[in-house]
């Protein structure tokens, strides 16, 4: 149910216990640059079309580590509001795998001067299928060891470079010199956002969900090229392509507001958390030797926790299990849509940041309302707040500040490009905060009750009226000045 994390820069590796299959890794190691057809898988993809795997790829698609991300929806509880959004982590994998190759050649053939091998395309086009693998905290985990051996054998593997090529955000990395600091920019940029990763799950996600994506990547692989910055390369832009990175994030924003963080989807992930919280004492995962984990530490052994899929969901809600009785409930109101209730959601006008604590719901609980209080007793464990931040991936700062561009006159020379530059339509500030509240009873009455206590603690807070708030509320409305300015 995972969306986004920040990846460690450790890795676990396994060997594989067959000789034979310690040579057949060595084999497809020293031949990287084998590219005949008989030794390549094609896969059809919906977003990328036809894509080819180098065959020490496929041997890591076909690990059970990593055919787990096909048991992983890629927006968790979206898909509860999304139809279309069935799509798994498996699919946008192979994306970001193929993606990282398309924008290593391109740089390859467009600069030779760069130096880029094929080990060096291989190695990125690893980390960018195996991202993933991290972000469900299962730090590099591939189990017949072709990452070991790539650890043991050849220059381009005996420093760990595949892992750092999308985990470390600071100078040194290890695995290449700094004449090849271009390449850590590829599957995860931590400059400026601008990756493979993102480019592939904004297709893809917009494609299953239906909708509009209006930013081009193809155009942006055609105008990318590689330029020295303060004694160190970078990946930068054409100038013209300044545009086309502006509608990047906000496209990323579209699909935060419409999608990865849409009310309904929010809720349902949380009632979700609640029933896993409730089922973990009682819910059995076995491990190595046959040790039993619960959810909550499965972490801890590599078999364990390539077992939590959304299968963990099904194994809750289909139990008989009188111990996971409650968390099946929850479950089971998840499935009959009986959701606890959207009570509004407000944003505060200062620029303090809001966080999320128990505080926030007795805080509502104790708002009652000053004219006509209705005659309800309302408990501060039957809210919910969520604290949903929404940016351009870097918080308040504009991330194409961060972006190097370069012109037609002098291609070799990076520059930057200022918002005043590009126009004056563009948004002033990017990062602002929502904060939305749920009532845990299905009762209208109560739930009426509860609109109006929101409302109350909005007015007292200084926080922006409630959308509805004139319908929910329209006695409290006038007893706010600023709501009723229409300037406000």
């Amino acid at each position: 149910m995972e969306v986004h994390c920040r990846l460690s820069s450790q890795c676990l590796f396994f060997l594989p216990s067959c000789p034979s299959e310690r040579l057949e890794v060595l084999a497809c190691l020293r031949q990287p640059r084998q590219q005949h057809m008989e030794v390549m898988k094609v896969f059809n993809d919906p977003i990328h079309g036809h894509i080819e795997f180098h065959p020490l790829l496929i041997r890591i698609i076909d690990t059970p580590q990593f055919q787990r991300l096909r048991y992983i929806k890629q927006l968790g509880g979206t898909y509860f509001v999304f139809p279309g959004a069935s799509h798994n982590r498996f699919e946008h994998s192979l994306g970001v795998g193929h993606l990282a190759g398309c924008l290593v050649r391109t740089l390859k053939d467009r600069q030779p001067d760069l130096g880029i091998t094929q080990r060096d395309i291989l190695c990125v086009e690893i980390a960018g299928l195996c991202h993933d693998l991290g972000k469900e905290h299962l730090r590099w985990v591939v189990a017949l060891g072709e990452l070991t051996m790539m650890k043991m054998h050849g220059p381009y593997s005996k420093t760990g470079f595949i892992c750092f090529v999308w985990s470390l955000e600071i100078w040194p990395y290890r695995g290449r010199p700094k004449e090849k600091s271009f390449l850590y920019e590829i599957v995860a940029n931590k400059k400026n956002g601008i990756d493979v990763d993102k480019w592939d799950y904004f297709a893809r996600d917009c494609h299953h969900l239906g909708i509009s994506n209006n930013f081009d990547y193809k155009r942006l692989l055609v105008f990318t090229r590689v330029c020295e910055v303060e004694n160190q390369k970078h990946i930068c832009t054409r100038d013209k392509e300044v545009g086309n990175l502006y509608e990047m994030f906000h496209t990323r924003n579209c699909l935060h507001r419409r999608a990865y963080q849409h009310k309904t989807g929010n809720i349902i992930e949380i009632m979700i958390t609640e029933a896993f919280q409730k089922a973990d004492r009682f819910f059995e995962i076995k491990g190595s030797g046959g040790k039993v984990y619960r959810i909550s530490t499965a972490m801890e052994d590599m078999e364990a926790y390539a077992k939590l899929t959304d299968c963990i969901y099904l194994g809750i809600l289909h139990s008989s299990d009188e111990n996971l009785k409650e968390a099946r409930e929850i479950l089971h109101r998840v499935e009959r849509r009986e959701l606890y209730k959207f009570l509004g959601e407000t944003r505060p006008k200062s620029k303090k940041e809001i966080v999320k604590s128990n505080s926030l719901a007795e805080s509502i609980a104790n708002s009652k309302p000053k004219k006509d209080p209705p005659d309800v007793e309302l408990k501060a464990e039957n809210f919910i707040v969520d604290v949903v931040s929404m940016d351009y991936g870097m918080k308040e700062q504009n991330p194409i500040d961060n972006v190097h561009f370069y012109c037609k006159a002098d291609p070799s020379k990076a520059v930057k490009i200022t918002q005043e530059q590009v126009s004056s339509l563009l948004p002033r500030t990017f990062m602002e905060q929502v904060v939305r509240v749920y009532y845990k009873s299905q009762d209208p009455l109560i739930i009426s009750a509860a609109k109006q206590y929101f409302v109350q603690w909005c007015m007292q807070n200084d926080f922006t009226k409630p959308q509805d708030g004139d319908v929910v509320a329209p006695h409290l409305i006038p007893m706010e000045e600023a709501w009723n300015n229409m300037t406000s």
